[in-house]
C-alpha cells in the first residue's frame, strides 16, 4: 500500500505540497488530479525518495520510503511523463536492458509479449528507438516497469504522448495489475482518463489535497465541473 501523513514539501518561503494524507491500498487505483505546479510530482518524488519531505512520512508497503528509499524502489514500478530511452538500441534492447539492471532476466519472446502488452507494435520491436514517436517511447516505458512486476506504480502523466487506443490500453493494463493485487498511484491532469480507470480521485491544488471522492460517485462532466471550481476558486 502507499501512504503518506501529513507529507510537507518547502522551497524557502514556497511550499509545494501541504500536509498531503493519503492512504491507498492494495488493488486499488488512485488518480491524482491538478494543474501544472499543483504538485503531483514533487509527491511522487517524495514516494520514490529522489526528494526528502520536511515534515511527514511515506511508507511503501510498510517501508518508510525516506530512511529506507532504496528498498522502497526495489518493489516499485516508476513511468514518468517523459521516458528517457538509450536511441541506438531498439526497443526490445532497450527493454531487456533496463530488466538487467532491475536483475531481471528474460527470453526475447517474453519481452516482446511484455511489448505487446503494452501496446507497442511487433515490427516496431526492433528498430532503433531513435525513430520512435513519444508515444512508442512511453510504451516501452511502461514496460519497463511492468516487466519489473512491482507492487507498487507510480505514474506521472502515463498516457503523455499516446493515442487513444494506446491510452484505453493503458487504461486495461493498469486495471488488470490493480486487479493482481498492485497499488497504483496514478498523476494527471486528464480529467476523462483518471475518471475511467480510477477507484479513487484527489484533488490537488497548491500543494493541498482539497477534495477526495471515489471515481463511481460522479460522472466524467460532474467531475470536469467540481475540478474546474476548485481551479478557478
Amino acid at each position: 500500500m502507499i501512504q503518506t501523513i501529513e507529507l510537507t514539501k518547502k522551497y524557502g518561503d514556497f511550499t509545494a505540497l501541504d500536509k498531503l494524507n493519503l492512504s491507498i491500498k492494495e488493488g486499488e487505483i488512485f488518480g491524482l488530479l491538478g494543474a501544472n505546479g499543483a504538485g503531483k510530482s514533487t509527491a511522487i518524488n517524495m514516494l520514490l525518495g529522489f526528494l526528502n519531505p520536511d515534515s511527514g512520512k511515506v511508507q511503501i508497503n510498510d517501508i518508510d520510503a525516506t530512511k529506507n528509499a532504496k528498498d522502497a524502489r526495489k518493489i516499485i514500478g516508476y513511468i514518468p511523463e517523459n521516458v528517457n530511452l538509450y536511441p541506438y538500441l531498439s526497443g526490445v534492447e532497450n527493454l531487456d536492458y533496463f530488466c538487467r539492471l532491475a536483475g531481471l532476466k528474460y527470453s526475447k519472446t517474453e519481452l516482446q509479449d511484455f511489448l505487446a502488452s503494452c501496446g507497442l507494435q511487433s515490427e516496431a520491436n526492433d528498430q532503433k528507438v531513435s525513430a520512435y514517436s513519444k508515444g512508442m517511447r512511453q510504451k516501452v516505458g511502461i514496460a519497463i516497469a511492468y516487466a519489473k512486476k512491482a507492487k507498487v506504480y507510480l505514474l506521472d502523466e502515463p498516457a503523455s504522448g499516446l493515442d487513444p487506443l494506446a491510452s484505453k490500453e493503458l487504461s486495461i493494463l493498469l486495471k488488470k495489475l490493480a486487479s493482481e493485487g498492485a497499488t497504483i498511484l496514478m498523476a494527471s491532469h486528464d480529467i476523462f482518463r483518471v475518471r475511467e480507470v480510477c477507484n479513487r480521485i484527489g484533488i490537488l491544488k497548491s500543494g493541498i489535497l482539497v477534495k477526495e471522492l471515489y471515481a463511481k460517485d460522479v460522472s466524467a462532466n460532474e467531475l470536469e465541473t467540481l475540478y474546474l471550481k476548485f481551479m478557478q476558486n
